[in-house]
């Protein structure tokens, strides 16, 4: 029987799940055994941000099944807010990531994982499968012509479809992940989809991953901020400024409903 529906709440312009990386887990095992069509999203300040100027990845997100809290100081918002979320309820790749594999193995999942660059994927995968014997794993790199209908993007569905997998990890980075996701869901058999940014490149050593205590503090992004100052500059210093009149409308309705 599939698990309770966790609640969905508002929060910044976005709608986001309370539920925690166990229950994530949980729900995958539902969706796989019931061979389930899917898709896992995660919020952040940065995906909020691209919804209130990207039709299509606010469609990708009307369309995901599950929302999970990939920041921390939204979820700080939330409790000064008096809404029921809290810690427990931050849910990403490196929160999950060893209960996942786990139960990848346990349960003979057949998991494919597209992104990364050219080689990481194929040194994730290797790395992976020595550290868990048994594990049904295929990947290849995101650098493609993703044009839905041009050739690239069409063998990539066909590998894809080939190796018959139960779940699809996509890790292009967003908003690129989430677009592919968006145009080739239904071209694929059923199967869970989750967005999961550089979950291949922590594994293949290609990117250092922060320590999860700086996550528990909300403060990962400082650590991403020094480590790529160029690439995420305006992401972590420009772009949550842009947040301000959807947490207003928060306030407000907090203050109002109360």
């Amino acid at each position: 029987m599939e698990s309770v529906r966790p609640i969905r709440i508002r929060l910044l312009g976005g709608e986001v799940d309370l539920i925690t990386p166990h229950e994530v887990m949980n729900r995958i095992e539902d969706w796989v055994v019931a061979r389930r069509s899917a898709v896992i999203a995660n919020h952040n300040a940065h995906s909020l941000y691209l919804i209130r100027r990207s039709p299509q990845i606010r469609a990708f997100f009307d369309e995901a099944d599950l929302i999970e809290v990939d920041s921390t100081p939204m979820i700080a918002w939330g409790r000064l807010l008096g809404l029921p979320i809290g810690p427990q309820h931050r849910s990403t790749y490196l929160d999950w990531r060893d209960d996942f594999w786990r139960r990848a193995c346990a349960h003979r999942w057949r998991v494919f994982y597209l992104g990364g660059a050219p080689g990481v994927a194929a040194r994730a995968c290797d790395l992976l499968c020595k550290r868990w014997p048994g594990l049904k794993l295929a990947g290849r790199d995101g650098y493609f012509d993703m044009n839905p209908t041009g050739p690239e993007n069409r063998a990539v569905v066909d590998q894809i479809v080939d190796f018959a997998p139960n779940i699809v990890l996509v890790g292009m980075g967003m908003p690129r992940q989430e677009l592919w996701i968006l145009q080739n869901r239904m071209r694929l058999p059923p199967v869970v989809l989750l967005s999961v940014g550089a979950a291949f490149d922590y594994e293949a050593g290609a990117q250092v991953a922060a320590p999860r205590w700086m996550g528990r503090m909300g403060v990962e992004w400082l650590f991403r901020l020094v480590s790529q100052p160029r690439r995420l500059g305006y992401r972590y210093l420009v772009e949550p400024w842009r947040l301000l009149p959807a947490a207003y409308s928060d306030l407000r309705a907090r203050l109002l409903g109360a």
